[in-house]
């Protein structure tokens, strides 16, 4: 029994020893994916150490499969690894080890995982420029551009369309110049129409690309800027006649003010002069009593 403890006992410092070893080995931390329009960067944290740095070398995995080597991370001293030309096909779980290498010891490296990443699931769409062209009898057309990709295909750079094909959607916001009420709208295509609008007004439009295919989390790209429609906005649709009688019984209101507290002053005035005039009537009829009594 003595013998099966010392063993016990020998085995758990063994394994604090080799944990703590291996926690003051520096390594790649805060590891993350940055992704947007599908160029794929990987980057990650390095804390400075007494331990000289050799370099970083990066390997990626695709559906959990072999270990592969990113020619271009091979032992750099940067702290980011472009990954975009290796990871094909895109809708693929990709996964990815930081290899930290230290000159004192080149055969031993310090291993830093990455979280899986889907670059067809989870790469942000950036924002896109459109138009919008007024048409007639209250309808808008807005044609969106859709954003480029860092992708070439047989020397064509591939747009957010071009890989996403059917999956991608745009949502286009739009309100009246002066107003505060939004309404969306779906596009399943790059060039939609806005039906229904009131003729001769203003209105402003914003899109964002869409993707309902994802999960919540990256279903909607960056939103783009705003673009407004001219003519007439809420403010200017107010009659003259209307401003006028606006103003017309914002005067009375004002009058009547005025007339209350000129009214209260003058009051307040002619207040202590009947005060002495009661006084002085009362002192007259007191004295003449006394001498009617005598």
């Amino acid at each position: 029994m003595a013998c099966i403890r010392l063993l016990l006992s020998v085995g758990v410092s063994a394994w604090m020893f080799v944990a703590a070893d291996e926690e003051s080995v520096a390594k790649a931390e805060n590891v993350r994916w940055v992704s947007v329009d599908f160029k794929t960067i990987l980057t990650w944290s390095y804390k400075e150490s007494d331990q000289l740095l050799h370099g970083f070398t990066v390997q990626y995995s695709r559906d959990n499969g072999d270990w592969m080597q990113s020619p271009d991370c091979i032992g750099i001293h940067a702290m980011e690894c472009d990954l975009t030309s290796y990871l094909e096909p895109l809708d693929r779980t990709y996964s990815a080890d930081i290899q930290t290498e230290h000159k004192e010891d080149l055969d031993e490296f310090t291993h830093t995982l990455a979280p899986e990443f889907n670059p067809y699931r989870e790469s942000e769409i950036s924002q896109a420029s459109f138009t919008v062209e007024p048409g007639e009898k209250g309808r808008v057309t807005v044609v969106i551009d859709d954003p480029l990709t860092s992708i070439y295909k047989r020397g064509k750079q591939l747009t957010v369309r071009d890989v996403l094909k059917n999956d991608l959607k745009y949502k286009i916001s739009y309100y009246k110049s002066g107003s505060t009420g939004k309404r969306d709208v779906i596009s399943d295509s790059s060039t939609a129409e806005v039906l229904g609008l009131d003729e001769g007004h203003s209105y402003c439009f914003m899109v964002a690309a869409y993707i309902p295919s994802r999960p919540t989390h990256a279903q909607q790209g960056e939103w783009s800027t705003q673009l407004c429609t001219p003519g007439q906005s809420v403010v200017s649709d107010i009659s003259l006649g209307v401003l006028l009688g606006t103003l017309f019984v914002l005067f009375i209101f004002l009058s009547i003010i005025v007339t209350v507290i000129v009214l209260w002053c003058k009051w307040r005035q002619q207040r202590p002069q009947q005060t002495v005039q009661t006084s002085t009537m009362v002192e007259i009829e007191r004295e003449a009593a006394i001498s009617f009594s005598r």
